[in-house]
């Protein structure tokens, strides 16, 4: 059940990325005048009281960071909030409950496995939530993830439906409006738009060995989900905000807050020819020095996430080039063409930002996401960005900082690699890159989420 254990932010192993797993406490950064006038504007909404549910609470994923991020500045503001969660631990100073336990969750896991009806177990805790929902009263649910095997969302729904109470949603992959998976892209599907069966993708998270129910699922789905008076949902890019458009969520208010990062922990490392200097010392341990480097990240590397992509990318391009991979797993490095640099997944924030900042280019092979943030990541470490035209990805870059491929298209790969060699110093620069990242300033998001979604509804 290793997809049981691999769940956070997104909903499914494959969108868990290095870079947003960081535990460092965040430095105080400082206040803008709009900042200010979003912070006095809040305090006149009608609106005081916000419970949370999500998957997680606090650092260890975007989706979490997230929740935490709104909790804070919407408390620091005289709103009263509260959070539950499914899984780890939340920070200590915030009022949280812990919606399911351990064995609650396995055995969801091991019935999904069984039946494919992820996300109709967890019964007895989600009465336990609804209990906690009445017992502090708020004005607004705002929901993040409710899969990962700890709701139940026919009697989550069912309440909210019946409660009156407002509803935001954020929405973090396509799992609300599917019949089985979190993504599509990848195969090919478009069943979801009309009706979900004979999934091709059982196997994937939320994995069902036995059983499709995809057909089921997609109607209690579109049934639980629809009609709820005044729901207002939220996507990180305009690729997710069009597919809900076709979805049968449609009649829904929808809009794009794109996911921020926190620019004072990443930032360029200039290299200098010293002992002391991080990227300096990195190149001479990965014997890398006069390539220009490719830097691709993922955790964990699968097709899906363009490993065989950069496989097939070694063989084609110049041999002053050279790849360097990080989250591969043992096995993976273990059968590495020698034309790849192999590192596995790094916990530290400064490993991190000096592979960025080593990187003459990142390259992003993902063939179905969201909206990942290695790509803004690597922006503000100041490094143009490569990614093939999958889901939201292309949504962080502008044309003097990145270049966007079709799918599939490692010719074409190599070719926007030699353009944005031929072009340095003119277009991708350092400073580019830095100005295009400050657009996904953690900061900006925050309050343009209080203020277009809190302030909007």
């Amino acid at each position: 059940m290793r997809d049981i254990d691999g769940v956070f932010l997104d909903g499914n192993i494959e969108n868990s990325f290095i870079g947003q797993g960081m535990e460092e406490e965040a430095p105080e950064t400082g206040i803008s005048d709009a900042h200010r006038y979003v912070r006095s504007s809040i305090s006149s909404l009608e609106n005081r009281r916000v419970f949370f549910i999500n998957t997680v609470v606090g650092p260890g994923n975007s989706v979490g960071r997230l929740v935490e991020g709104l909790y804070r500045m919407l408390t620091e503001h005289g709103y009263e909030c509260m959070v539950a969660y499914g899984r780890g631990d939340a920070p200590s100073d915030i009022n949280s409950f812990k919606i399911d336990t351990k064995a609650d969750i396995y055995f969801h896991g091991l019935m999904t496995r069984l039946t494919d009806r992820h996300g109709f177990y967890s019964k007895s805790s989600t009465l336990d939530l609804i209990d906690q929902i009445e017992a502090f009263d708020p004005d607004i649910v705002h929901l993040h993830n409710v899969h990962g095997y700890y709701l139940n969302i026919r009697y989550l729904f069912e309440y909210l439906r019946k409660s009156g109470r407002r509803v935001i949603w954020t929405l973090h992959d396509c799992w609300s409006f599917t019949g089985h998976c979190a993504h599509f892209e990848y195969v090919g599907c478009n069943k979801w738009i009309n009706g979900c069966s004979n999934c091709e993708q059982l196997a994937e998270y939320p994995r069902s060995v036995f059983k499709d129910n995809s057909e089921k699922n997609y109607i209690d789905k579109r049934k639980l989900f629809t009609g709820i008076d005044g729901m207002t949902l939220v996507t990180p890019s305009e690729w997710l905000r069009q597919r809900v458009l076709q979805s049968f969520l449609k009649d829904y208010h929808t809009l794009v807050v794109p996911t921020g990062i926190d620019l004072s922990r990443f930032h360029p490392i200039e290299e200098e020819r010293t002992e002391d200097n991080p990227v300096f010392c990195l190149k001479n341990r990965l014997g890398i020095r006069g390539k220009r480097v490719i830097l691709g990240v993922a955790n964990p590397w699968r097709d899906r996430k363009g490993l065989n992509q950069f496989i097939n990318l070694s063989r084609i391009i110049s041999d002053r080039y050279v790849i360097v991979l990080v989250g591969l797993n043992d096995s993976q490095l273990s059968s590495l063409p020698g034309s790849i640099k192999g590192l596995k997944k790094t916990e530290s924030l400064e490993e991190l930002c000096t592979l960025y900042s080593m990187a003459d280019v990142y390259v992003n092979l993902t063939l179905e996401d969201t909206f990942p943030t290695t790509n803004i990541e690597a922006l503000a470490c100041g490094t143009p960005v490569i990614t093939y035209k999958t889901g939201g990805s292309p949504e962080s870059l502008s044309e003097t900082t990145g270049i966007v491929v079709e799918k599939n298209s490692v010719q074409g790969v190599a070719a926007a690699l030699d353009r944005i060699e031929s072009l340095s110093g003119e277009l991708f620069t350092v400073q580019q890159c830095v100005n295009q990242a400050g657009n996904f300033d953690r900061d900006i998001r925050f309050m343009e989420y209080i203020e277009e979604v809190y302030e909007g509804i």
